[in-house]
This record gives C-alpha cells, structure tokens and sequence, in this order.
C-alpha cells in the first residue's frame, strides 16, 4: 500500500490525468489504499482517483450488490466498471441472460453517476465479441451511453486484432453509437 500511496503522488507531480488504484471490495490492499487516499494520505492536483470494478451481478440491484458498495465506499471520483459485451461471454461466464447483462450494465452505471460519479465502462473482449454479434456489442455500449456513462472502452483482451480491423470496427460503433470511446 505505500508503494501505491508513493506511485499515486508521482504520477500526479507528472500530470497524469487518471491514476486507476485497485479494486476495492476484491483486494484488501486496494481498499486500504483508498480508505488512505480517502482520509488525506496523498492529495491529489492534477490527477482524478479511478476505482475498478464490475457491475453488479445479476438477479441484484446495485444499490444491493456489495461490490458495487465497495466502489462507492472508495469515494473515488470516477469508476472503471468492466462490463461483457460478448454473448459467449455473458452466457459462460456471467451464466445469464443477454437481456439480464444489459439491465446489470443500465443499473450499475445509472446508480453510480447518480451518486456523482464519472463513470468509464471497459467492455472486455469487445472486439472478439463484436464478431460474434456486433449489434449486441454496440447495444452494450449504447446501454452504457445512456445509462450516463462518460466513455465506452473497447477493450482488445486477448490482443488478436489488427490496427486496421480496430479502426474498421471502431468507426462503425462510433457511426452507431455516437459514444465517446477509449481503447484498452
């Protein structure tokens, strides 16, 4: 934790703009480092404090889910939540529906920003799952989007695509969606 509390201040002296600490809630160190970033430890001027997350899980509300709790406990001003827009992945992985993902992403981002949050989705694998089925990939960001979110990530996971199948796929979500977009 006093690694992250000295990195937090250089990086900030540097000028970053976005200094992601953890995931609260998951990690024990990461909660601590927000509970000392929290109380005064480093102050931060030049950088916002980002807390990573999920949405919250299906069959729950947000305002229930406990570790959608812990990103608001973090007092982070902006939240990373990584959200699935792959339908193999919500099927396999969430173990839910393609409908019920879409609600977990509208549910999470809305509570948040209505609790003043900048909110960044980071959709994992969203390029491979955007060749299984593009239009539930860019529902997913539309969801996000309208949910409040600030920016949809694109998140190349697995690191399989070419720069010119990025920018082919980026520019339709963007024609599409209209979304403020970032690439991880």
């Amino acid at each position: 934790v006093e690694d992250k509390l000295t990195v937090a201040k250089l990086l900030d002296e540097y000028g970053v703009g976005f200094i992601e600490g953890g995931w609260p809630g998951a990690l024990p160190k990461d909660t601590e480092f927000f509970a000392r970033m929290a109380a005064g430890e480093v102050v931060l001027k030049n950088a916002k404090l980002v807390a990573f997350g999920a949405t919250r899980k299906a069959g729950v509300t947000a305002a229930e889910d406990p570790q959608v709790k812990a990103l608001v406990d973090s007092q982070a001003p902006v939240i990373t939540l990584v959200a699935k827009s792959d339908v193999h992945h919500v099927e396999k992985a969430l173990k839910t529906t393609n409908e019920e993902n879409l609600a977990m992403i509208a549910d999470t981002v809305s509570y948040l920003v209505g609790l003043g949050r900048r909110v960044f989705v980071d959709f994992e694998h969203f390029f491979d799952g955007y060749k299984h089925d593009s239009n539930y990939g860019v529902a997913a960001v539309k969801t996000a989007i309208n949910a409040g979110a600030d920016v949809a990530v694109l998140c190349d996971t697995n690191g399989g695509m070419l720069p010119s199948g990025i920018a082919k796929i980026v520019a339709d979500v963007k024609e599409r969606t209209g979304a403020r977009l970032g690439i991880r």
